[in-house]
């Protein structure tokens, strides 16, 4: 079907060429997104998400997610496993900034009037995903996002290597009331750098200052 509409792209700059109508250059590109956008709609569609054609793409996608319940603690299991996640459609990369990314995939936080949030699970290769918090605004596209956990073979790698007492462990907490608290530990659980953040009026992630721990 893509290659439909793109072969019909063609015909129709053709016939208005043949047919010597004159085009400026902005109805034409006007024409071509039109096609580009049922493209990504088909994707969508060959991807399990219904498709209402007055909708945008992200916010299709976002409806489509299933819901992390808050409060969300790191676990082990929870950021190997992924559970619940679904796979970003192509055509959505380059709008989450997730360009060189094969298979990220994202899950939706409970929304209120002032938050909507949802999880984006970036794979950095050989199974290893980087877990970022993104915001996003009435239109559903990105505001602000936040990375919640960084996780790469590299990283592993140089960890496992390091002595227990110098092991990093990464814990992150999103609270019922959407505080979000991020602080990495050494092997001895000891607290090397604790951050926590809130979400503004413009739904960007706010650190708080002066914060005792």
């Amino acid at each position: 079907m893509r290659r439909f509409w793109g072969l019909y792209g063609i015909v129709v700059l053709l016939a208005v060429i043949s047919c010597g109508h004159r085009m400026s250059t902005g109805d034409l590109q006007q024409k071509l997104d039109s096609i580009a956008k049922v493209e990504n709609l088909e994707q969508l569609e060959a991807q399990g998400i219904h498709v209402d054609r007055e909708v945008n793409s992200m916010q299709l996608f976002y409806d489509s997610l299933n819901i992390q319940p808050l409060p969300l603690r790191y676990s082990e299991d929870y950021v190997n496993s992924l559970p619940n996640y679904k796979e970003v459609p192509l055509v959505l990369v380059k709008s989450l900034n997730l360009e060189g990314r094969i298979e990220p995939k994202a899950i939706a936080l409970p929304e209120t009037v002032s938050t909507r949030l949802m999880i984006l699970a970036a794979d950095e290769g050989e199974g290893f995903y980087s877990l970022w918090l993104y915001s996003l605004d009435d239109d559903y596209m990105p505001v602000d996002k936040l990375c919640l956990y960084a996780n790469s073979k590299e990283e592993a790698e140089e960890n496992l290597k390091a002595l227990p007492d110098d092991q990093l462990v990464q814990d992150f907490i999103i609270t019922s009331d959407y505080e979000i608290r991020l602080t990495d530990f050494t092997g001895r659980l000891v607290a090397e750098s604790q951050k926590v953040y809130h979400i503004d009026m413009l739904r960007k992630f706010v650190e708080y200052q002066d914060i005792e721990y």
